[in-house]
């Protein structure tokens, strides 16, 4: 006779409901729980203040930092005005032009000096104003010597080249100044702080004045250091460019230079012949002979 099973669960299975089971309710515990802490955030959230109201304006934060604000908006003008000036201003075109050169080259060779001084008198660059301080000084002492012509270009070279890294200084000077600006405005600020500790009495509007200090001191150095900073950027630039046409301008004096030790050197070797003939047409016919 087979044996007869009857039809129970097996014992595994009974196991795996009870699991299933308990993780449901834990599901739903764990559920419960997070939806409250969903709820409480989101009120605690909705107590706060809005704080986008309290949002200062440019003006507003200029009047908050003292009127150490008002010379650091004066110097952050400056420095806007210079940065675009000398954009514009130092560039090649300013100090040498490929278009004087070969005007000057070419009225150097055909010794035509008046024509090249009418040149450079008409152009503002640096190198027309070394050539025509030196076809000046050539011009009106004939008897000076190449040696003495080249001392009076380099020494207008040197004052044209000093010219332009003058020129970029003051963006150099406002570099350093802000910051110390920004400085003695947090000095100023810390004062106004300490004076209202100082005061005991540190509730109400004891404590606005405290607030009030150390913000003003904070703005103007941070004021100080945002224009500072871009000041010295941008300087450091400049000065990189001056000095990339400092050796375009040596370069193009050293070929005006040479194209006149050129001319000289003719001068002075036409200058032997024709006293040499001189000196042969003056003798006495008997010497001649000889």
């Amino acid at each position: 006779m087979q044996p007869k099973f009857e039809n129970r669960p097996e014992k595994g299975h009974l196991l795996n409901i009870s699991y299933l089971g308990e993780g449901l309710i834990k599901m739903n515990t764990i559920f419960k729980i997070g939806l409250i802490l969903l709820l409480t955030t989101g009120l605690a959230k909705a107590q706060e203040p809005d704080t986008n109201t309290n949002d200062l304006t440019l003006l507003q934060l200029v009047q908050e930092a003292g009127f150490l604000a008002w010379p650091l908006a004066a110097l952050s003008i400056a420095a806007v005005f210079l940065i675009i000036f000398y954009t514009l201003t130092v560039r090649k075109g300013a100090v040498v032009s490929g278009r004087f050169m070969r005007s000057a080259d070419s009225l150097i060779r055909k010794q035509d000096y008046i024509g090249l001084l009418k040149i450079c008198n008409r152009q503002d660059q640096c190198i027309s104003r070394i050539t025509a301080k030196t076809v000046e000084f050539a011009t009106k002492n004939p008897l000076a010597s190449f040696e003495e012509v080249r001392e009076v270009t380099e020494a207008e070279g040197s004052r044209q080249a000093s010219l332009l890294h003058q020129r970029i200084q003051y963006l150099a000077d406002i570099g350093a100044i802000a910051p110390m600006v920004g400085l003695l405005g947090t000095v100023v600020g810390m004062i106004k702080a300490f004076r209202e500790i100082a005061q005991h009495s540190f509730v109400g509007s004891k404590q606005t004045g405290l607030a009030s200090g150390v913000s003003e001191a904070l703005l103007t150095t941070a004021g100080g250091l945002c224009i500072g900073i871009p000041a010295l950027i941008f300087y450091s630039l400049f000065r990189g460019k001056v000095q990339g046409l400092v050796a375009e301008l040596e370069a193009a004096s050293t070929h005006i230079m040479a194209l006149l030790a050129a001319q000289y050197k003719r001068a002075s070797i036409s200058k032997a012949r024709a006293g040499k003939q001189k000196s042969e047409t003056s003798r006495p016919a008997d010497i001649q002979g000889i």
